[in-house]
């Protein structure tokens, strides 16, 4: 039955993106190229609310037969359709980045809440009970990944490729630790499929973009998925940390940057080391693609050691994040003369 469900999905999703095409261009909700941009062709938004629509109508039905439990369905469901609709707005028209920052924080409070917050966190083979403190940090670390995961969706196809083999790769690394189907997998399966749909249409050379919507949804979701993990499996919610280390690692570097240099952090800018990188090569399927193969060849097999209980967590992280740090910097994260 789920893999009928995953192929409906995907289909679905890809059937709802060339829709949402043909709706971006009638109402002229396209993204104009200019020195801020990525891009050189004039692009329709929003496609990414196929992925939120597919998503949530598929784990409403999963929820109705007993596939996934209430706790799962109500954090992911409730918080979601907060951030989706907070970007389908924004998408449309313009909401001030102080109110949508209020709802992200809503949003990331709502999911937290219902997964029953921050669990006790294991550093160095200690256990350590943060209390308050641990769910301060876990609604920051909610918003920031919903957030970045929108600053890295600048070109094509990069933002559907990471949540396709970040996700992919936490999927082999619950099997490979003997977890049951019937915990949050299925919520991950129907993720992948979602965006796969999408992504046919957002595949270099990008016949549409993501939107905020869609953006913002997905790094909320891998968020949660991640707060889930920390009940499951305290070394998977390191393995979670680690895969996303390459969204993280040139999203932070290059807003620590920008803030040190005195420019705004909600400002509009083109100085993150991918965009660097797609300038310098003159292509956005290579970057992209190099972002899927740093998951799949480097990050991976660190979030497998630490998984499998051979390396700890915060060491994992040092090992995994070090090399991708060097490189941000190399490519000019956050410098200005990069634009």
């Amino acid at each position: 039955m789920i893999w009928s469900l995953l192929i409906t999905v995907t289909v679905a999703s890809w059937l709802l993106t060339g829709l949402l095409r043909r709706y971006a261009l009638s109402y002229r909700m396209v993204d104009i190229p200019n020195e801020r941009s990525s891009h050189s062709t004039p692009t329709p938004r929003g496609g990414g609310v196929a992925i939120v629509l597919s998503f949530l109508i598929s784990i409403i039905f999963l929820w109705c037969i007993g596939f996934i439990n209430a706790t799962y369905f109500s954090a992911v469901f409730g918080s979601g359709l907060i951030v989706a609709l907070t970007g389908f707005i924004d998408d449309h028209g313009h909401i001030p980045a102080g109110w949508r920052l209020i709802l992200h924080f809503i949003a990331a409070l709502w999911g937290l809440y219902w997964l029953g917050g921050l669990p006790p966190i294991e550093f160095f083979g200690v256990t350590c009970d943060l209390s308050w403190l641990g769910h301060v940090f876990a609604v920051v670390y909610i918003v920031w990944l919903l957030n970045l995961y929108n600053f890295m969706d600048g070109i094509d196809g990069i933002a559907s490729i990471e949540a396709i083999t970040v996700c992919c790769s936490l999927l082999l690394l619950l099997i490979s630790k003997g977890y049951e189907f019937a915990s949050y997998q299925p919520l991950i399966f129907l993720l992948v499929a979602a965006i796969v749909g999408f992504l046919i249409w957002n595949f270099p050379p990008a016949k549409i973009f993501m939107g905020d919507a869609g953006s913002g949804f997905i790094g909320l979701v891998l968020a949660l998925f991640s707060i889930m993990a920390a009940h499951l499996d305290q070394a998977l919610f390191w393995a979670w940390i680690i895969m996303l280390g390459a969204f993280v690692v040139d999203a932070t570097l290059t807003l620590v940057r920008r803030v040190l240099k005195g420019k705004a952090f909600y400002e509009a800018h083109r100085s993150h080391a991918y965009q660097y990188l797609a300038r310098k090569w003159g292509t956005h399927k290579t970057v992209s693609l190099l972002f899927g193969a740093v998951n799949l060849i480097w990050l991976l097999p660190v979030a497998a050691a630490v998984t499998h209980g051979l390396v700890d967590g915060v060491v994992g992280i040092i090992i995994a994040y070090f090399p991708l740090i060097l490189l941000a910097y190399r490519l000019k994260a956050g410098d200005a003369d990069s634009q």
